[in-house]
């Protein structure tokens, strides 16, 4: 059977709940390195999904902290380092319905599955193994491989090309606006779970669901051949 259909995840705050890990120790890194305390977990909303340094930048610009960019780059760098540490300590459940449409997908020919992310190669592995999610990869784009994180489409259409699919022929499952975005920018089909910010911070997705435990292949297909 040929294939028709590409499914590409992103992993934080999609595939794994890793938001209060990546809050817990950036908070850590900025009284570390720069003395400031009182930070809380909501001040990186504006980072979401749009990589490490972006994520460090949201939480400063919310104290008033102007971070140059030398300093931007080592509090990322400490943070991928305590977060890779962390994780190889820690379990990380899958979200509710990610394991289960990962395997069914797995399963059929008709689909190939990619995985696209802001995160580093190295993190980005090391949160599935610590969620226990393995699939056959026919795309695996980190924010290594690219120049521009999202809200730019640069690691939709990567993991497109690198599937051998037009983007009108994938669904992009993401949890944040810049995602969200991104997708669209793509061409792509987005499904959008409300695990980081609520419904309302999605518009543009065409589908937003509390969890993927709602989610099956029938929905996909939907989704992507109902303009053919």
């Amino acid at each position: 059977m040929s294939t028709k259909y590409g499914m590409i995840f992103d992993i934080d705050g999609l595939i794994a709940d890793t938001e209060p890990l990546n809050a817990r120790v950036t908070i850590r890194i900025f009284g570390e390195m720069f003395g400031l305390r009182g930070v809380r977990p909501e001040d990186f909303a504006a980072g979401f999904g749009r990589g490490a340094e972006a994520y460090v930048k949201a939480g400063a610009a919310v104290h008033g902290l102007a971070l140059t960019d030398e300093q931007t780059a080592a509090a990322a760098s400490r943070r991928e380092r305590y977060l890779i540490e962390a994780l190889q300590r820690e379990s990380l459940p899958a979200f509710p319905g990610v394991p289960a449409l990962i395997q069914a997908a797995s399963t059929q020919g008709e689909f190939r599955l990619a995985i696209a992310t802001s995160a580093s190669r190295e993190l980005s592995q090391a949160i599935l193994r610590a969620a226990g999610i393995a699939a056959d990869w026919k795309a695996y784009v980190s924010g290594s491989d690219v120049k521009k994180k999202k809200p730019d489409p640069e690691l939709f259409l990567t993991a497109a090309e690198r599937m051998k699919l037009a983007p009108a022929r994938c669904v992009v499952f993401e949890d944040a606006p810049s995602g969200v975005q991104a997708a669209r920018a793509a061409g792509a089909r987005c499904i959008a779970v409300t695990n980081t910010v609520p419904a309302e911070e999605l518009p543009g997705a065409d589908c937003v669901c509390r969890s993927l435990e709602g989610i099956d292949l029938a929905t996909v297909r939907s989704l992507i051949d109902r303009d053919s």
